[in-house]
């Protein structure tokens, strides 16, 4: 007897997947997820590409729709892309990190508008969340794409539309089809994060979750999609991958034994590129050794990894950014500004101050080498070294491997509270934050996704 294609095998572990099955530290983690991809969303509403975005959606209404977090309603597919876009786009949603790194609470985007649509519940919100980040994760685990110039986002298609397709409740036959419909047209290229980066890089993902949505809209209504999507002459192995993968077992399938993959994922302490954040971590380490005082700095050597070198250490146009995507996806900006300013926040990828003349300079004293040495670390850390040489000749070095936030290194339930409040409370005030807060922290009880969305207007 043959084995089932992999997608037969999503679709069959897809519709059998229960919250009772879930781990209480699954769901636990996942309230922490949407606390956080609430605090990323609001963070983000000053964004130019949000306004661009919304008010693309908001010339299309919808029966069913959804709502768009800041305010107003659209199509399922477009509140999909806002809201995703809002997630994503400040680099400071969650990571994971494998042969691909993954940013998978992109996936919440398009939990929120099909589980609005539908009328879901909490628990179908949990159920969904884990099973996306179960989908994708496993995913990066099996193979490499950016090796071959194809972006994360390609597996997100996937993820997401596995995602929407469970809270539909499609059977194994539509889910099938779903992971067909999604997998044979949304092949990203890895351009979007190569060179000088542009307002795509926080909407890419929110476009292939919005595919992804379409996808299970359209199997939901009978539309067929090829197969076999992975296996097939011309399929996902052959062409995209290159290679034929076999995911891990996914959570309740038979021989899984490492719990659910949400609990191997990572919260960003500061809000730029994952594989800065250790670099982050020490600059401020060097900083408080000598004393806030970098006017006596000389020289910043920077020892990465492979991954960290070729995604955001190489480009030229990291010393200089023109744009705060550029700017957060920069290993020398973000450890000289850390080093600088004794802070990476907000305002550290606003224009003024990633243009300013004085951090420009100080930025143009980095140097990065890729280490070898460091490699075999990753994915298990993200091991950046700092050497920090003085104008009398001293020499200060600190390396970190498991930043605030990483999986070896977890925040704590507080932490992942004043990361949302520290963006939410001037918005919206204290009692407001404090009402989204109990409701995702109880996000089990939940019966209306309209009124917690409605909260973040």
């Amino acid at each position: 007897m043959s084995s089932p294609t992999l997608a037969a095998r999503l679709a069959g572990y897809a519709a059998g997947l229960t919250f009772e099955a879930l781990t209480r530290e699954a769901v636990h983690e996942t309230k922490r997820r949407f606390i956080d991809s609430f605090a990323t969303a609001i963070g983000a509403m000053p964004a130019e590409a949000y306004a661009i975005a919304k008010k693309c959606a908001a010339r299309v209404s919808s029966t069913p729709g959804a709502s768009l977090l800041g305010g107003g309603k659209s199509s399922i597919e477009w509140a999909t892309f806002v809201n995703g876009l809002l997630i994503r786009y400040l680099d400071f949603n969650d990571t994971y990190l494998s042969k691909e790194p993954a940013h998978p609470s992109d996936n919440l985007a398009a939990v929120l508008a099909v589980g609005e649509a539908v009328g879901a519940g909490g628990k179908d919100l949990i159920t969904a969340a884990v099973l996306a980040y179960e989908i994708q994760c496993r995913f990066c685990d099996a193979a490499s794409l950016r090796k071959h110039g194809v972006d994360h986002v390609t597996y997100g298609a996937i993820s997401s539309a596995v995602a929407a397709a469970k809270l539909m409740k499609l059977d194994v036959a539509k889910l099938t089809h779903t992971v067909g419909l999604a997998g044979v047209c949304n092949v990203a290229l890895r351009q979007t994060r190569s060179g000088e980066l542009s307002m795509w890089k926080g909407c890419a993902f929110a476009n292939a979750a919005r595919n992804g949505v379409f996808a299970a809209t359209l199997a939901a209504d009978g539309m067929t999609g090829p197969a076999p999507i992975f296996e097939g002459d011309l399929g996902f192995f052959k062409l995209v991958a290159r290679e034929a993968f076999t995911p891990a077992p996914f959570g309740g399938e038979p021989g899984n034994a490492d719990g659910f993959m949400i609990n191997k994922t990572y919260i960003k302490f500061w809000p730029a590129e994952y594989h800065s954040q250790s670099a982050i971590d020490a600059a401020l380490q060097i900083r408080a050794e000598l004393g806030g005082d970098v006017s006596q700095v000389q020289r910043i050597d920077i020892a990465t990894f492979e991954a960290s070198y070729n995604i955001i250490g190489k480009y030229p146009e990291a010393w200089a950014p023109k744009t705060r995507e550029t700017a957060d996806h920069s290993l020398p900006y973000c450890t000289a500004a850390a080093l600088y300013d004794g802070d990476v926040y907000l305002e550290t990828f606003d224009e003024p101050h990633f243009t300013d003349a004085r951090r420009v300079a100080f930025t143009g004293k980095v140097k990065v080498t890729h280490d070898g040495t460091l490699d075999p670390r990753y994915p298990h850390g993200i091991p950046n070294r700092i050497t920090v040489t003085l104008n009398d000749g001293r020499t200060v070095v600190r390396e970190v491997e498991f930043p605030r936030g990483h999986a070896g290194n977890p925040m704590t339930d507080a932490e992942v509270e004043a990361k949302f409040r520290r963006v939410a409370e001037p918005r919206y005030g204290k009692a407001r934050a404090d009402e989204i807060l109990a409701r995702c922290w109880e996000l089990e009880t939940l019966t209306s996704v309209t009124d917690l969305i409605a909260l973040v207007d």
